[in-house]
């Protein structure tokens, strides 16, 4: 016994020198929480508290600063790329900076620009709806003359523009309109005025982004109409047809058709606010009905009429 009790206390002092040499010698100050219940059970697993990574609610100062503009929309999101995507974007060969196509010059951008009318003018109803026999579905209720008279786009619509994309500044286009659309017109004040004058608008106030603005948001097909869709509805009343116009049908629609956003807007104004007439010239009920829609329907081609209203107020859904 006492052999064996020497070769114990030996063996306990080694073990004691390994602790100390691994530092692992340290008391443990609480013990390990049990995973066994009082009746030998074990214990369910605590639940871990999900961290969102984002705050859900905002505050009222911040919502009101992220309200959407009576800009127009992008027509198509953007898309995440597939693995099939990726896989042909891998396979596709190198290409050199010669083998790209040289860009184009000024000049061959601009007689891009030429067009001859195709299509018939377009006829208007009693109504005043304008139709076009080639595109039932576009039915606007204002010409661009009377659009431009009326007053729009603060007077700077066809200012002089310099297109980041082209590189080149655009002036003058202005005087592809027709002669008796400019009669009588101060051009420097209703079209190429440098500076946005509310005033100079219908309803007297300011709506939408500039062109330049549009330009950056992908908004501007630069093959057809650099100004953006109200150059291409002048053309297209004109009678310009080109591969352009199905997009720019598309948009009017949305914006001012028959379910457009901003046309039902305005119409649910004049619910909410207890009107049922509209004024022969839809100028005056402007001013008092949100005047900024007014703005934003008449730049689209629109302006509320009777029957528009009267339709709403019996089916405002």
């Amino acid at each position: 016994m006492a052999e064996y009790e020497s070769l114990r206390l030996e063996n306990i002092r080694r073990n004691k020198e390994l602790l100390k040499e691994l530092e692992i010698d340290k008391p443990i100050l609480q013990p390990p929480p049990s995973t066994t219940q009082g009746n030998g059970t074990k214990k369910p697993a605590a639940k871990r508290r999900k961290v969102e990574s984002v705050p859900t609610r905002t505050s009222s100062r911040i919502s009101a600063s992220q309200r959407p503009s009576y800009a127009e929309e992008p027509d198509i999101p953007k898309q995440r790329p597939t693995k099939a995507t990726a896989a042909r974007k891998s396979e596709s060969p190198t290409v050199s900076a010669a083998d790209l196509p040289s860009p184009k010059s000024e000049e061959d951008i601009l007689s891009g620009w030429t067009w001859k009318p195709s299509a018939p003018p377009p006829t208007r109803g009693e109504d005043g709806i304008i139709n076009f026999a080639d595109y039932p579905d576009f039915t606007p209720n204002k010409t661009p003359e009377e659009i431009i008279r009326e007053g729009c786009f603060g007077g700077t619509y066809f200012r002089p523009l310099f297109s980041k994309k082209l590189n080149f500044t655009v002036a003058n286009d202005y005087q592809e309109l027709p002669e008796d659309w400019l009669a009588n017109l101060d051009v420097g004040i209703f079209l190429t005025s440098a500076t946005y004058q509310p005033s100079i608008n219908k309803y007297g106030v300011a709506c939408g982004q500039s062109i330049e603005e549009w330009e950056a948001s992908g908004w501007i097909n630069h093959d057809y109409d650099v100004r953006g869709w109200f150059q291409w509805y002048i053309r297209f009343y004109l009678g310009r047809r080109c591969d352009d116009d199905e997009r720019q049908v598309g948009r009017w629609k949305k914006c001012c058709g028959g379910r457009g956003r901003w046309r039902r807007a305005l119409l649910k104004k004049y619910v909410g606010m207890g009107v049922r007439e509209v004024f022969d010239d839809g100028e005056e009920e402007g001013k008092e009905v949100s005047p900024v829609i007014h703005q934003t329907c008449h730049h689209w081609a629109y302006e509320v009429r009777q029957p528009d209203l009267d339709a709403f107020w019996e089916n405002p859904a």
